[in-house]
């Protein structure tokens, strides 16, 4: 199977960067996957996962934040807030965030308040989502 690039960078580091098969993000709009010679294209992409094969056949998935992917020259670049694989996130830092965020949306807030604190929950919701305690979501 043809391979292209894919680097996936976040605010503190490259999270990763190699040969890949196939891609999949969470676009704004619902998900796209990206292959070998993609049309050119940017997105924006919302609070979710990016999931990729290498090429070697193993699928990695991780919990991404807001950001942008560019598919140009048969490489792809995904610039995003935060990524981090399921098994490394803190399920219960992630909860206090969300209650956190659920008590700050209960208080009288100014719009880029709210819209602030609207993100911070969907980021934290996305993490317990995702983690590898999974389970139910308390």
């Amino acid at each position: 199977m043809a391979t292209f690039y894919l680097k996936i960078i976040t605010s503190n580091k490259v999270f990763f960067k190699g040969q890949v098969s196939l891609a999949v993000v969470t676009a704004t709009d619902g998900e796209k996957a990206f292959m070998a010679h993609h049309e050119e294209m940017v997105l924006a992409l919302k609070p979710g996962e990016i999931r990729f094969q290498k090429e070697d056949g193993t699928w990695v998935t991780a919990v991404s934040g807001v950001g942008v992917v560019q598919a140009a020259n048969n490489r792809v670049t995904a610039i995003v807030e935060s990524a981090e694989l399921p098994e490394d996130i803190d399920a219960v830092r992630a909860r206090e965030a969300r209650d956190r965020a659920l008590e700050e949306m209960r208080q009288k807030q100014s719009i880029r308040e709210y819209k602030t604190t609207q993100a911070s929950l969907a980021r934290a919701i996305n993490r317990l989502r995702h983690n590898s305690e999974q389970g139910v979501i308390k």
